[in-house]
């Protein structure tokens, strides 16, 4: 299918064209950049949502319920379920599918089970691509949901307006090991299943670090919010706290500024692809495998091989000017 007309199907948000559209933007193809820039101007309309926090914290579930619960208000979801270590996305594809088969056949809500795939700038780069799609195809709100394991998380909150960390009762002895990834990025706290054991206890300790956070009088505090969400127990007050963070946002003109934040950050990541795409040609590659031994052996230091090749690509750079 040609650009023009994908992107025409697109923008009537024809699911085939958001899924192919979305492939694209997946594979790298040559197509992807230019689809990018010309849906540009149909983005930002979209509230991005990121859904992160440790595996079997019943993310899916959580949102499975809050995307019947914006269905309800007449809104339409877009869902970007990222497996961060699977190559072929298949145990996200099927288990996400699964959990999500009640609101899969609705005609307003879009799921797209994705992988990183090892590509420079990850998670973030592709997690925003995707968006982009669904924000363009007319979607009001877009749930971004993955793993909370290493840097994933960080990418998320990243790509999101608004971060939810869900824990459960059970993340109560790791909770101060994960404060400075997952409970450094979260707008708020889901305890999902807390009517199991110990819910009381990993709610203390979460807000104990919060208590320990720096803040002003005008800064958002994070609230944390118990919910069974299989039972649909709690999803009233998590989809209020979540218009409530949009409402703080914009009245304090931050929604624009942290965009601004994001686009800033994407845009470096985005040079920094264009870069690493450039600079690793074949002869550089060469130079650095023939090199390597003399590194190995002591008689040439990483920094001096690496400020070599740095070197060499600025003068090939200069005389191409």
């Amino acid at each position: 299918m040609p650009n023009k007309e994908l992107i025409s199907k697109l923008f009537q948000n024809d699911k085939r064209a958001v899924s192919r559209a979305i492939t694209i933007i997946e594979s790298n193809e040559h197509r992807s950049t230019q689809i990018l820039k010309e849906i540009h101007n149909r983005t930002g309309n979209a509230y991005r949502i990121g859904i992160t926090g440790p595996p079997g914290a019943g993310k899916s579930t959580l949102t499975n319920q809050l995307t019947k619960y914006f269905r309800k208000q007449n809104k339409t979801v877009g869902i970007v379920a990222v497996d961060p270590t699977s190559p072929f996305s298949g145990g996200a594809l099927l288990g996400d599918r699964v959990r999500m088969s009640e609101i899969g056949n609705d005609p307003g809500v879009f799921i797209r089970s994705m992988a990183t795939r090892g590509s420079l700038g990850g998670l973030s780069k592709k997690t925003n691509d995707a968006a982009d799609i669904l924000d363009a195809a007319g979607y009001n709100f877009i749930i971004l949901e993955t793993v909370g394991v290493g840097q994933s998380e960080l990418d998320i909150a990243k790509a999101a307006d608004t971060t939810i960390v869900v824990l459960v009762p059970e993340s109560g002895d790791s909770i101060q090991a994960m404060k400075a990834g997952l409970m450094e990025i979260a707008d708020f706290f889901v305890l999902n299943k807390s009517d199991r054991p110990g819910a009381d206890t990993a709610l203390t300790a979460i807000q104990t670090i919060l208590m320990l956070r720096d803040h002003t009088e005008k800064d958002w505090l994070p609230v944390i919010l118990k919910a069974v969400a299989s039972e649909n127990i709690g999803i009233n007050e998590i989809a209020g706290e979540i218009i409530k963070h949009k409402g703080y946002l914009e009245n304090n003109d931050l929604l624009k500024y942290r965009r601004e934040e994001k686009f800033r950050l994407r845009i470096k990541e985005i040079v920094e692809s264009l870069i690493h795409k450039e600079f690793w040609h074949n002869e550089n590659l060469s130079t650095l495998n023939d090199s390597l031994k003399d590194v190995v052996e002591g008689i040439l230091s990483p920094y001096e091989l690496a400020e070599n090749l740095f070197n060499k690509y600025k003068s090939t750079t200069i005389s191409k000017g």
